[in-house]
């Protein structure tokens, strides 16, 4: 059987990557994400840049799919594919219609905003709001989460729960594969910034490079920043050399094995912040640390894109009218047990 999958960041698109490692006995291609009718041309002009349809974002995509030699089909416009499988459904792509499909959380969600509200109540573009209303689309057929943490925060947020499995996810189930690397320092305060800006969502960068410097200090440790591969380097280097003139300025470099390195983690709205929290590591962050605690994926040594591949296999020999008629709700929670066994 074809599946196409649908990547989006660098990160989505390695971690549908694993996934589709494990699927080998069907024919797999990938697409960058992308959108149709006016999103495409709007893309196609260059006006969404500042997202992963464009600019910067897309090109680390296709470098990936490239470096790893995997067959792309832009759009899925060249088979009929008996599933997909995306890590967003925060546009209407009109290959999800009648058609298997398996939403994988691609990491840390958007909190409540203004934004979420005027999709749920007034039926806004689910996309002005990011990642705040993922899963909103009920486009899908099973949506693999990170944790019972965000199952229940995704079902508050309007999910049906019997669509939801607690799978772990891809890149971020093994944190402790992080701490073998040759990153060459050691005991340091690790500051990693955030692309907010370019997503025209509010961000004191000046503030946060000041808290970050008073982290530092207090502790008695070196100061480097990592900055986010998406956002503008001139200016977050220009910021830092007059906020925090003494720290050292990562551009490239893997993220996750600074974080293994590091003494103390201080994070904004971050998927990184994981990856501290599952290594025991100090954090000083924007989001409530008893909240990160009940989110934090799941850790299981890597096994979560098996896991969410034997979804998809179950999902391709379940026929397409059982998938697309819904449970009533008497059956809701036996539905829920066929993708999570220990469903309660």
């Amino acid at each position: 059987m074809k599946i196409l999958f649908i990547g989006g960041s660098r990160n989505q698109t390695s971690m549908l990557h694993k996934i589709a490692r494990h699927l080998d006995g069907h024919d797999c291609f990938f697409t960058p994400y992308y959108g149709d009718g006016i999103i495409d041309w709007a893309a196609k002009q260059g006006w969404l840049d500042f997202t992963v349809l464009g600019g910067r974002h897309k090109a680390y995509t296709d470098q990936y799919l490239f470096e790893n030699n995997l067959p792309i089909d832009f759009g899925g416009r060249k088979n009929n594919y008996d599933l997909v499988v995306t890590s967003s459904d925060l546009l209407d792509q009109k290959i999800l219609r009648n058609r298997r499909a398996v939403l994988v959380q691609e990491g840390i969600m958007e909190p409540l905003n203004l934004r979420y509200y005027l999709h749920r109540y007034l039926g806004f573009p689910r996309w002005m709001a990011n990642t705040a209303t993922t899963g909103l689309s009920d486009a899908y057929d099973v949506f693999c989460v990170a944790s019972r943490g965000y199952r229940d925060q995704f079902v508050a947020r309007g999910v049906r729960p019997e669509k939801i499995a607690v799978t772990g996810i891809p890149n971020f189930d093994h944190a402790h594969a992080f701490l073998e690397n040759d990153f060459p320092h050691r005991d340091y305060v690790l500051a990693a910034t955030s692309n907010s800006r370019e997503t025209f969502k509010r961000d004191d960068r000046p503030a946060f490079i000041r808290w970050a410097r008073q982290i530092a200090a207090k502790k008695g440790k070196p100061l480097f920043f990592k900055l986010h591969p998406n956002e503008k380097v001139e200016r977050a280097e220009r910021e830092i050399r007059i906020h925090a003139p003494e720290a050292c300025i990562f551009v490239e470099g893997n993220t996750d094995h600074m974080i293994a390195n590091c003494a103390v983690l201080v994070t904004q709205y971050s998927s990184t912040t994981f990856v501290g929290a599952a290594l025991g590591k100090e954090i000083y962050t924007y989001l409530d640390r008893n909240e990160l605690r009940r989110l934090l994926p799941i850790q299981n040594g890597g096994t979560s894109a098996k896991k969410i591949a034997s979804i998809c296999d179950a999902v391709l020999r379940t026929p397409l009218a059982e998938l697309k008629r819904a449970p009533r709700r008497a059956s809701r929670l036996a539905w829920r047990r066929r993708w999570n066994p220990d469903a309660a």
